[in-house]
């Protein structure tokens, strides 16, 4: 949307009629086709966390987070415990529907009410559940639970700006590069630029309806291929 004009003639921005604060995320399980997340246990999750994290033998996973790899499963669930008792974001275990597994952590970070916008981030998937359909599946449940359930107006996506990956799974995901923070912090004794990316409401549905007909069982062949990209049917999402 453009700027509109005030009676001074200075541009301001639209009105945003009738807003109010959104509430935060709630302690609540998501229930998808292929995964579900539940609200972080480490009692639970933790053994099953740790097992699927050391199928990853040179620590690749770890590179650009801000913890690990680690030593052992002490120090391990010791990090999932700080992580569960954050209370600036809410941890999801996600656990993978064929095995009952769970496979990976995902968080809502940066969650502002008052402003209508919340980040994903915290991202650890463990080999098994990397580039496989319950994956993608999980990303797509916290954004509608964010827009759907929640009314938020704003998602973002922070990466490392040397991710590679991570770069390119926010392009396939429907969010939108919006430029990189210099020097915007220290990682493991080494300097982070920070890449920004964001998903605004009024392009939710589109991707929305993309990410359903991605999901489709009828988009994956018998071998499990799927017929169309993500990034195919993302593209399609509306110019801001």
């Amino acid at each position: 949307m453009t700027a509109e004009v005030n009676h001074l003639g200075q541009p301001v921005g639209f009105a945003v009629d009738g807003w109010t604060p959104r509430r935060p995320p709630p302690r609540a399980a998501m229930e998808g086709r292929l995964c579900r997340l539940e609200p972080l246990d480490p009692g639970r999750h933790a053994a099953e966390l740790f097992a699927a994290n050391s199928e990853d033998r040179d620590g690749r996973m770890w590179t650009y987070l801000p913890s690990g790899p680690f030593a052992d499963f002490a120090a391990y669930l010791a990090a999932l415990h700080a992580a569960a008792a954050n209370p600036e974001r809410l941890t999801y275990a996600i656990v993978d529907g064929a095995t009952e597994k769970a496979l990976g952590v995902a968080s809502y970070l940066n969650i502002e009410p008052s402003a209508g916008s919340i980040e994903v981030g915290a991202i650890a998937y463990a080999p098994r559940l990397q580039r496989t359909a319950a994956a993608t599946e999980a990303m797509y449940l916290m954004m509608r639970r964010v827009f759907d359930a929640l009314g938020y107006r704003r998602y973002e996506w922070k990466c490392n700006a040397l991710n590679a990956a991570s770069l390119a799974a926010a392009l396939r995901l429907g969010f939108r590069f919006e430029g990189i923070f210099h020097q915007a912090d220290v990682v493991k004794g080494r300097n982070r630029d920070t890449a920004w990316f964001s998903i605004t409401d009024a392009e939710w549905p589109a991707l929305k309806a993309a990410f359903a007909r991605w999901l489709d069982p009828g988009n994956f062949d018998g071998d499990g291929r799927q017929r169309l990209s993500l990034s195919e049917l993302t593209a399609t999402r509306p110019p801001r």
